[in-house]
């Protein structure tokens, strides 16, 4: 029997048991979904269709918050008007970049103290792992500018957005989006032992990445199976429903998620929430714990799944798909990952990983170390490094021995840190594989750097296995095939440890305080408003089936830069398509030699074509037109939220997508918010143009004004010939219409400060 099961089709939960009918219509039932009563609370609209939502508080951490300070701050901000905890979970490496590491840290603490914010310093926490502690409650929203942000098993429907969405919270807007379908996660069964929640976990996201089944809709996550797992196990599912490409998540509660609030000493955050004795969903996604098995997921995504028995099996193969992937994508490295199949037929990683929001909670290195105790690591190249969550789940590891079973089997014990999951943390050697129980395993995001010739791999285990294949050495091994003894620690969380060093400061702004910028922390260069035509330049045309925000924003050290739009644009592409930036800062350049009354042979010369070689039309396209820089790709944006995706094409003079769908809707409105047309096309409509080609959309303005959604426009190939071509701009609403008019959300804010 398969152990995930998908029904695409609307079905009710009655009493607690799936069926195809009910006696209430869908539209009636639909009111008693979890999810539909949370997002009715939460709604400020007065209709549920066209939702406005006001979360209940914000978490961000030091790859975002300085951006979104500096742009809310930009905006007019006095103080932070709910609960904001800014976490330092990202860039902790203050060794990197000299001291603009830390100077993000000192500004954090500073604006705190100013707007009134909840700060985490360095390494006590991951972003999720303190939201989960201190700011989840059931029946709540939170919005992050992660986007792993996900606390559904706590009852909390958590939102992964740009920073952009935050700064809407802080001035007091709203988060605008339709109502979501929503579909049911039917658990039942008991998962077996060695089974853990990334297997679970992968296993949903193999089943439902592909076709997009759940993308942007919320998952409610019910049924008799939930009741058998504890509350890390939960997390760990409900963290990875982000590589669904689902919107959010809800689950039901219950007397393990009382505990949950109890134990972090907030009781009164608990309150039972499941569905209405009929609900209806508008599909279901049916797992049978009992039938998961130990999962992987190979480079380059959390999709690309396996279970660990039939990729030892068939290792050669698949591995070489995965060698053939990377040479189809990285020019200047070359992948070699058959050579880690042995003659027995066995696969030997070289490294083992268990950290973040995913892997470092307490229940997985718990019993990672049962698994481990008495048996050691070995001394080949295979090394194992575990990262708790936070320092209350590392100070109750050491208090009941965890610790000194892991230190005494081989492993490393760091200190709470994203790293690993992004590319800023035990990068392994180049054409390494390595084992994480992280939560993505895009390219680069070990820190591997392609474009000079580096690469190596991740694939994604849970914890348990990660320690079973650690016991044996590095050989690739399912927790499933390993005899050891386990009895669950109960958990204990010591909140002093945050009380002697987290600055709680909400509720108690002081205006008086003085932001503390560091020489890296720069403001935003000027953005114009739009104009009455655009020409857009092809500066990178992406073919991949999907392109992701790692792509289009490298992680790892580049993240040092992000309080410093300009030195970070120049990293905008760079492992994927290394003369981006080039091109675009061409473009940028015509433009602004345009505005100061000086016009490019280039933009002449398109703009004539367009013009039919007309004088007249000529001087008033010159007067009238924007010339930005434009990425093609077939499906951007899967993955982070972090808005630099965009931005850095914004500051790169960038101002258009194109794309057949945009992977997720965090990343089309990171690309609103900074003024970047989110262009699509027909799906039947093929896209042969190249680099240099350009796209001269006519009426732009007025028919973005109008909510046009139907654009004609001409493409002006290098050759000077001009063809049609029809562009879609669906869907925006009135706000986004006005930001895309002003330039982006920063002049839309400060036209109506005037």
């Amino acid at each position: 029997m398969k152990a995930v099961t998908l029904y695409n089709k609307g079905m009710y939960l009655v009493n607690g048991i799936p069926t195809e009918t009910a006696s209430v219509s869908p539209e009636e039932a639909r009111r008693g979904t979890i999810a539909y009563s949370i997002l009715e609370a939460h709604n400020v609209s007065g209709n549920m269709d066209k939702l406005q939502i006001k979360f209940d508080a914000l978490v961000s951490h030091d790859i975002t918050y300085v951006g979104i300070i500096q742009t809310a701050r930009a905006s007019g901000l006095k103080e932070f008007p709910i609960p904001y905890a800014m976490t330092n979970c990202h860039n902790s490496l203050c060794a990197v970049g000299g001291t603009i590491n830390e100077d993000d840290h000192v500004f954090g603490l500073s604006a705190a103290k100013k707007y009134g914010g909840i700060y985490v310093p360095a390494n006590q926490s991951v972003i999720h792992s303190y939201a989960r502690e201190e700011l989840a409650g059931c029946g709540k929203m939170i919005l992050g500018s992660d986007s792993h942000t996900r606390y559904g098993a706590l009852g909390t429907m958590g939102v992964g957005e740009g920073g952009p969405e935050l700064v809407k919270q802080l001035l007091k807007n709203t988060y605008d989006v339709n109502r979501p379908e929503v579909v049911m996660v039917y658990l039942h069964g008991t998962p077996k032992k060695g089974i853990g929640p990334h297997d679970v976990a992968l296993a949903l996201v193999g089943a439902t990445f592909a076709d997009g089944f759940v993308k942007n809709k919320v998952l409610e996550f019910v049924g008799p199976g939930v009741k058998g797992l504890s509350i890390d196990f939960r997390n760990g599912i409900d963290v990875m429903t982000t590589e669904t490409t689902c919107l959010s998540s809800i689950w039901i509660t219950d007397e393990v998620t009382k505990k949950h609030f109890e134990v972090h000493g907030r009781p009164a955050d608990y309150k039972e929430l499941k569905p209405a004795d009929v609900a209806y969903y508008d599909a279901m996604i049916d797992i049978d714990l009992g039938e998961m098995e130990s999962m992987i997921a190979l480079p380059f995504h959390p999709s690309n799944v396996y279970t660990i028995h039939d990729f030892v099996a068939n290792a050669k193969e698949i591995l070489a798909s995965v060698e053939a992937e990377a040479a189809a994508k990285f020019k200047k490295a070359k992948l070699d990952l058959v050579s880690k199949v042995q003659p027995d037929g066995t696969v030997l990683a070289d490294q083992g990983i268990i950290a973040g929001c995913a892997g470092g909670m307490f229940d997985s290195i718990d019993e990672a170390a049962a698994i481990l105790r008495d048996h050691d690591t070995g001394n080949g190249y295979f090394s194992l490094s575990v990262y708790p969550t936070s320092v209350p789940v590392s100070l109750e590891l050491t208090r009941i021995g965890v610790t000194a079973d892991l230190l005494s089997a081989g492993a490393v014990i760091k200190p709470s840190f994203c790293g690993p999951c992004f590319g800023a943390g035990d990068v392994p050697a180049n054409n390494g594989l390595s084992l994480r129980h992280t939560t993505r395993n895009f390219p680069n995001r070990e820190g591997s750097k392609p474009g000079e010739g580096q690469l190596s791999g991740v694939a994604l285990m849970d914890a348990r296995s990660i320690a079973a294949t650690a016991r044996n050495g590095g050989i690739i091994t399912a927790a499933t095939d390993v005899d050891y003894d386990y009895t669950p620690h109960e958990y204990h969380f010591d909140k002093k440890v945050y009380e002697k060093r987290l600055y709680y400061g909400f509720g108690k702004a002081d205006p008086s305080v003085d932001l503390i910028l560091g020489p890296n922390i720069t403001d935003w260069p000027k953005q114009y408003a739009l104009t009455e035509n655009i020409l857009l330049e092809l500066a990178a045309v992406i073919h991949d089936p999907v392109t992701t925000t790692d792509e289009l924003i490298p992680s790892g050290e580049t993240s040092s830069y992000r309080s410093n739009p300009l030195r970070l644009s120049e990293f905008a592409l760079s492992r994927r398509c290394p003369d981006y930036v080039g091109n675009s800062k061409a473009v940028a350049k015509q433009e602004a030699d345009r505005r100061e009354g000086v016009v490019s042979d280039k933009l002449r010369a398109v703009l004539n074509a367009v013009g039919d070689g007309d004088p007249a039309t000529l001087a008033a396209l010159v007067n009238t037109t924007q010339f930005g820089s434009c990425v093609f790709a077939n499906k951007p944006g899967d993955g982070s939220a972090r808005e630099q995706a965009a931005s850095c094409q914004k500051v790169l003079g960038g101002f258009g997508n194109i794309c057949y769908e945009f992977a997720t809707k965090r990343y089309r409105s990171n690309c609103i918010n900074w003024g970047i047309l989110p262009f699509t096309l027909d799906k039947d409509t093929p896209f042969e143009y190249e680099v240099g080609d350009c796209v001269f959309v006519p009426a732009i303005r007025a028919a973005v004004e109008m909510g046009t959604e139907t654009i004609p426009a001409k493409v002006v190939r290098k050759d000077g010939t001009v063809e049609g071509i029809t562009l879609y701009l669906k869907g925006l609403t009135p706000d986004e219409k006005e930001i895309i008019l002003d330039g982006c959300l920063m002049n839309y804010y400060a036209k109506r400060m005037d």
